[in-house]
């Protein structure tokens, strides 16, 4: 069974198993605590992630964030990240969620099916009509997997598309 659950103290191991052996920033998807302690994951990141979620020590133009972990039965295979509302910065770049999908489960269907649930999430979190996503240029399952979850490309750069999804 397939779900998302926010970060938490009781899957401690597991989430740590997945955020140090996930890449500093890959895709676009930024992991600062990418080969971090287990003890500095436990007694700051993990409640890092959770205060986020409550907009408590945030650092200055920081929005709440929530991080959900995506759960195949009793793994980890990805990370969906929900920020609550969008600064100017994050409406021009990042915007309301990010993921990304361990290596070694992607092309499986698992970033759209985890999308779908993250976007569920989103539409009880943010008061926007729109769900704002950006993805890069070389990312094209990653796109697909937004066009499939009803996003339509808004406007493009260089590096990237932005896309939109409507309530």
């Amino acid at each position: 069974m397939l779900y998302l659950k926010e970060a938490n103290p009781e899957d401690m191991d597991l989430e740590y198993d997945y955020i140090t052996n996930t890449p500093e920033n890959e895709n676009g998807l930024v992991n600062s605590a990418c080969g971090c302690s287990r003890e500095e994951f436990e007694t700051t990141v993990l409640p890092g992630y959770i205060n986020a979620s409550k907009g408590i020590g945030l650092p200055e133009g920081w929005v709440p964030e929530t991080d959900f972990f995506l759960w195949d039965d009793d793994r980890i295979v990805g990370l969906f990240k929900i920020r609550h509302y969008l600064t100017e910065a994050l409406a021009n770049g990042g915007g309301h969620i990010g993921y990304g999908v361990r290596k070694e489960y992607r092309g499986k269907g698992y970033a759209s099916k985890g999308l779908k649930l993250a976007i569920q999430k989103a539409w009880t979190l943010i008061k926007e009509d729109e769900i704002y996503m950006s993805v890069n240029k070389d990312n094209i399952a990653s796109l697909k997997a937004q066009l499939k979850n009803g996003a339509r490309i808004h406007h493009e750069d260089d590096e990237k598309y932005y896309t939109r999804v409507k309530r």
